[in-house]
Protein backbone atom coordinates (compact mmCIF):
# COMPACT_ATOMS: atom_id res chain seq x y z
CA UNK A 1 0.00 0.00 0.00
CA UNK A 2 0.94 3.31 -0.55
CA UNK A 3 1.48 5.72 2.35
CA UNK A 4 -1.00 8.91 2.32
CA UNK A 5 0.56 12.22 0.87
CA UNK A 6 0.28 14.99 3.20
CA UNK A 7 0.62 19.34 2.45
CA UNK A 8 1.12 22.19 4.46
CA UNK A 9 -1.59 24.32 5.22
CA UNK A 10 -0.23 27.26 4.67
CA UNK A 11 0.82 28.27 1.12
CA UNK A 12 4.34 28.99 0.12
CA UNK A 13 6.07 31.61 2.10
CA UNK A 14 3.66 32.21 4.78
CA UNK A 15 5.42 30.71 8.10
CA UNK A 16 3.58 27.97 10.25
CA UNK A 17 2.12 29.31 13.56
CA UNK A 18 3.70 27.68 16.57
CA UNK A 19 -0.01 26.93 17.82
CA UNK A 20 -0.08 24.15 15.04
CA UNK A 21 2.33 22.01 16.91
CA UNK A 22 0.54 20.66 19.86
CA UNK A 23 1.43 18.00 22.35
CA UNK A 24 -1.15 15.69 23.56
CA UNK A 25 -1.72 14.30 26.85
CA UNK A 26 -4.17 11.10 27.55
CA UNK A 27 -6.46 11.46 30.48
CA UNK A 28 -8.38 8.26 29.72
CA UNK A 29 -7.06 4.91 29.06
CA UNK A 30 -4.90 3.47 25.97
CA UNK A 31 -8.03 1.94 24.25
CA UNK A 32 -10.56 4.70 25.28
CA UNK A 33 -8.64 7.79 25.22
CA UNK A 34 -9.23 11.63 26.03
CA UNK A 35 -6.70 13.68 24.53
CA UNK A 36 -6.03 17.24 25.84
CA UNK A 37 -3.02 20.11 24.82
CA UNK A 38 -0.54 20.30 27.45
CA UNK A 39 1.12 23.98 27.84
CA UNK A 40 -1.51 26.16 28.63
CA UNK A 41 -0.09 29.21 29.95
CA UNK A 42 3.31 28.37 28.64
CA UNK A 43 5.30 30.66 26.34
CA UNK A 44 7.61 28.90 24.78
CA UNK A 45 7.95 24.97 24.50
CA UNK A 46 10.13 22.85 21.63
CA UNK A 47 10.52 19.47 20.84
CA UNK A 48 13.81 18.57 21.29
CA UNK A 49 15.88 15.63 19.32
CA UNK A 50 18.93 14.44 20.54
CA UNK A 51 20.73 11.48 18.04
CA UNK A 52 23.93 11.14 19.78
CA UNK A 53 25.98 12.17 17.35
CA UNK A 54 29.44 11.35 16.33
CA UNK A 55 32.47 12.56 14.29
CA UNK A 56 35.34 10.76 13.73
CA UNK A 57 38.14 11.10 10.90
CA UNK A 58 39.70 8.34 9.00
CA UNK A 59 43.39 7.66 8.54
CA UNK A 60 42.42 9.29 4.97
CA UNK A 61 41.27 12.30 6.56
CA UNK A 62 37.79 12.22 5.48
CA UNK A 63 35.37 12.98 8.41
CA UNK A 64 32.16 10.65 8.95
CA UNK A 65 29.61 11.11 10.90
CA UNK A 66 26.85 9.09 12.57
CA UNK A 67 24.00 9.14 14.49
CA UNK A 68 21.29 7.20 16.63
CA UNK A 69 17.36 7.60 16.28
CA UNK A 70 16.48 10.91 17.84
CA UNK A 71 15.58 10.72 21.68
CA UNK A 72 12.17 13.47 21.62
CA UNK A 73 12.45 15.64 24.94
CA UNK A 74 10.47 18.61 25.75
CA UNK A 75 9.98 20.98 28.88
CA UNK A 76 7.00 22.77 29.67
CA UNK A 77 7.84 25.85 32.28
CA UNK A 78 6.25 27.28 33.98
CA UNK A 79 2.78 25.32 33.79
CA UNK A 80 1.19 27.24 35.75
CA UNK A 81 -1.86 24.60 37.56
CA UNK A 82 -5.02 25.15 36.59
CA UNK A 83 -8.45 22.97 37.55
CA UNK A 84 -9.61 23.06 34.13
CA UNK A 85 -6.52 21.19 32.59
CA UNK A 86 -8.10 17.84 32.88
CA UNK A 87 -4.11 15.86 31.60
CA UNK A 88 -2.90 18.37 34.07
CA UNK A 89 -5.10 17.24 36.82
CA UNK A 90 -4.19 13.53 36.24
CA UNK A 91 -0.44 14.52 36.79
CA UNK A 92 -1.06 16.01 39.76
CA UNK A 93 -3.02 12.91 41.02
CA UNK A 94 -0.18 11.21 39.76
CA UNK A 95 2.47 12.77 41.51
CA UNK A 96 0.90 14.51 44.93
CA UNK A 97 -1.67 12.38 46.26
CA UNK A 98 -0.29 8.60 44.57
CA UNK A 99 3.34 9.72 43.97
CA UNK A 100 3.26 7.08 41.16
CA UNK A 101 6.29 7.50 39.62
CA UNK A 102 5.76 4.34 37.21
CA UNK A 103 2.73 5.23 36.00
CA UNK A 104 4.42 8.93 35.46
CA UNK A 105 6.96 7.04 33.19
CA UNK A 106 4.37 5.27 31.11
CA UNK A 107 2.00 7.86 29.77
CA UNK A 108 0.68 8.38 26.37
CA UNK A 109 1.37 10.98 24.25
CA UNK A 110 0.11 12.28 20.66
CA UNK A 111 2.20 14.74 18.95
CA UNK A 112 0.38 16.31 16.59
CA UNK A 113 1.21 18.04 13.90
CA UNK A 114 -1.98 19.97 12.38
CA UNK A 115 0.28 22.14 9.81
CA UNK A 116 0.27 18.79 7.85
CA UNK A 117 -2.62 17.18 6.48
CA UNK A 118 -4.13 14.55 4.38
CA UNK A 119 -6.56 15.09 1.87
CA UNK A 120 -9.71 14.05 3.94
CA UNK A 121 -8.17 17.23 6.06
CA UNK A 122 -7.01 15.15 8.98
CA UNK A 123 -3.48 15.82 10.48
CA UNK A 124 -0.36 13.93 10.49
CA UNK A 125 0.38 12.54 14.12
CA UNK A 126 2.79 10.41 16.53
CA UNK A 127 1.45 8.66 19.31
CA UNK A 128 3.97 7.80 21.71
CA UNK A 129 1.99 5.21 24.25
CA UNK A 130 4.86 5.10 26.88
CA UNK A 131 6.41 8.01 27.28
CA UNK A 132 7.75 9.65 30.41
CA UNK A 133 5.60 12.91 32.11
CA UNK A 134 8.16 14.05 35.01
CA UNK A 135 7.41 16.92 36.85
CA UNK A 136 10.54 19.03 38.05
CA UNK A 137 9.28 20.78 40.62
CA UNK A 138 5.87 22.51 42.10
CA UNK A 139 5.99 25.98 43.76
CA UNK A 140 6.06 29.54 42.43
CA UNK A 141 6.97 33.22 43.52
CA UNK A 142 5.20 34.76 46.59
CA UNK A 143 1.91 36.73 45.29
CA UNK A 144 1.79 34.68 41.79
CA UNK A 145 0.18 31.23 40.96
CA UNK A 146 1.34 27.85 41.59
CA UNK A 147 3.17 26.22 38.68
CA UNK A 148 4.19 22.79 37.74
CA UNK A 149 6.73 22.52 35.23
CA UNK A 150 7.17 19.22 33.48
CA UNK A 151 10.04 17.20 31.06
CA UNK A 152 8.47 14.86 28.64
CA UNK A 153 10.46 12.09 27.11
CA UNK A 154 8.20 10.23 24.62
CA UNK A 155 8.98 6.74 24.70
CA UNK A 156 7.38 3.16 23.25
CA UNK A 157 6.45 1.73 19.99
CA UNK A 158 6.03 4.70 17.74
CA UNK A 159 2.96 5.03 15.60
CA UNK A 160 2.36 7.82 13.02
CA UNK A 161 -1.51 8.39 12.57
CA UNK A 162 -3.83 10.86 11.67
CA UNK A 163 -5.74 13.43 14.15
CA UNK A 164 -9.07 14.65 13.22
CA UNK A 165 -9.64 17.57 15.04
CA UNK A 166 -13.53 18.73 16.08
CA UNK A 167 -15.21 21.71 17.99
CA UNK A 168 -18.31 21.86 19.54
CA UNK A 169 -19.39 24.71 21.72
CA UNK A 170 -15.93 25.97 21.97
CA UNK A 171 -14.17 22.80 23.05
CA UNK A 172 -12.03 20.79 20.85
CA UNK A 173 -11.60 17.55 20.57
CA UNK A 174 -8.89 14.88 19.14
CA UNK A 175 -9.84 11.31 17.74
CA UNK A 176 -6.26 9.34 16.34
CA UNK A 177 -6.33 6.71 13.78
CA UNK A 178 -3.01 4.64 13.66
CA UNK A 179 -1.44 4.02 10.18
CA UNK A 180 -0.58 6.42 7.21
CA UNK A 181 -1.75 3.90 4.34
CA UNK A 182 -4.00 5.07 1.76
CA UNK A 183 -7.39 2.38 2.08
Amino acid sequence: MAKKKFTFVTPPGEPVARELCLTLGNAGTFEEPSWHPMGTRVQSSSVDFDHSEETDVDILGNTHGKAKKAIKTQELDPCPVDSGDEYQKKLLELTIIEDNVAALTNQDLLIVHAYYKDDAGNFFAERYPSSMVLPTSLGGDGGDFLTMPVKVTFGGQRTPGTVKITEEGGKKSYTFTPGIEEE
